[in-house]
């Protein structure tokens, strides 16, 4: 049996609990550090598509404003811990950024491995000890608060525990919502955990006639039953086998709620005002009005996109253009301006990005992280009810409540 003696235990690896471990290390404290994986960061390794989106080249007050529930909450840690410091962090740690379009800053070598290195390089400069391949299975305490840990295979003796074990998306990465249960075990709520920034499944069969394809610059609409408008985004999105994804959807997606249904409302030609958009089928009608309506559209739509716009029109392909009448071109023309998807809810939970819900923030203070129920007991990251949208606003949550939570545990109880 394996016995370790800490000030500060930190449990789970990724990007909170590694940030959070180094900082309080720097405070003089002893840190383990306890990752039930064999390696570090096993999730921060396939964020951005491998890139690692760290952060946003924004101010804090922007960041809140793309953080859809709790974002007051957060207030103090982002002004306490900013995408600029983010930034320099990472930079004095020897991996160099670059920004993109969007704000969206990224390693300059395009590797989610370079983050990685940067904190495993921060945690030794530290001095934390990293312990592997160890599950926590409690988290006890005494009459004054936190006193230790119960592992698979040992216990850890600490005064103060940050619990940074993420949410529930992406499982084989460790991050299968059992943080979850041990705040639980010790009093808190947990409100629960949905999948924020997640793929949609189509109540139809329109997507999957174009799987594959992915449209640039168009706007979208998420569309409840009441016809309200509930959130609206331009930029890119992809139709799959079993409905849309991409950045625009990823984002609608943290607005919807189980309780409701939805439509997405696609614009294919936003820069084109439905004058000008009526104008342009006319010039291509005009330039090709001895064809068939499936081969005057090319220069319109995507080849995919055609025969899927032609049909929901009610045209016939093989009808020639020069046959078509005012209210065929404006059905094509309303389709253009409002391509509707029916919604038949979200992918499962373990293929979203980020999950919302998790340990309720108003057990929580929001200046140090620290539990309101448990003295020596700390959150950072995802596991706690806050998410935001893409373009490095998570990690960028995770840095700066796992700075918050690091700085307090390392001033000890």
């Amino acid at each position: 049996m394996n016995e370790w003696k800490a000030d500060v235990a930190v449990i789970g690896g990724g990007a909170a609990g590694m940030f959070a471990a180094g900082w309080a290390a720097q405070a003089g404290k002893k840190v383990v550090l306890i990752e039930r994986n064999n390696r570090l960061g096993k999730k921060l390794m396939i964020t951005g598509k491998g890139r690692c989106n760290v952060t946003n080249a924004c101010q804090a007050d922007e960041v809140l404003k793309q953080v859809p529930r709790n974002s007051r909450f957060l207030y103090s840690s982002l002004w306490a811990f900013p995408p600029e410091k983010t930034m320099a962090f990472f930079s004095e740690m020897g991996c160099p950024l670059k920004q993109e379009r969007g704000n969206r800053v990224f390693p300059q070598s395009d590797q989610a491995s370079s983050i990685v290195s940067a904190l495993e390089a921060f945690l030794r400069r530290s001095g934390v000890q990293v312990i592997y391949g160890q599950q926590v299975q409690e988290i006890i305490t005494d009459e004054e608060g936190i006193c230790g840990l119960t592992l698979l295979k040992g216990t850890v003796s600490a005064s103060c525990v940050i619990l940074a074990t993420g949410g529930c998306s992406y499982p084989l990465t460790g991050s299968d919502g059992s943080g979850y249960k041990l705040a639980e075990a010790l009093g808190h709520t947990i409100v629960p955990p949905d999948g924020s920034l997640v793929p949609l499944v189509e109540a139809g069969h329109w997507c999957r006639q174009m799987q594959g394809l992915s449209l640039r610059n168009v706007a979208i609409k998420l569309v409840n039953q009441k016809h309200k408008v509930v959130y609206e985004d331009f930029g890119e999105l992809l139709f799959t086998h079993f409905g849309l994804s991409g950045p625009t959807i990823l984002s609608a997606s943290a607005h919807m709620s189980p309780k409701d249904t939805y439509e997405i409302w696609i614009d294919l030609k936003p820069a084109l005002d439905e004058g000008k958009l009526d104008a342009r089928i006319l010039r291509d009608f005009a330039q090709f009005q001895n064809r068939d309506v499936a081969n005057a559209l090319v220069q319109l739509y995507p080849r995919t996109l055609i025969p899927v716009m032609i049909q929901r029109a009610g045209i016939e392909p093989e009808q020639k253009v020069n046959s078509l009448t005012k209210q065929q071109r404006r059905a094509l023309l309303e389709l253009t301006k409002r391509f509707s998807v029916s919604i038949a809810g979200k992918r499962p939970v373990e293929e979203a990005i980020v999950t919302s819900g998790g340990v309720k923030v108003q057990e929580v203070d929001p200046k140090t992280m620290a539990s309101k129920l448990v003295a020596g007991l700390y959150f950072a990251g995802e596991i706690l009810d806050v998410d935001a949208y893409t373009g490095g606003f998570n990690l960028q949550i995770a840095w700066s409540t796992g700075y918050c939570a690091g700085t307090a545990a390392g001033k000890g109880r």
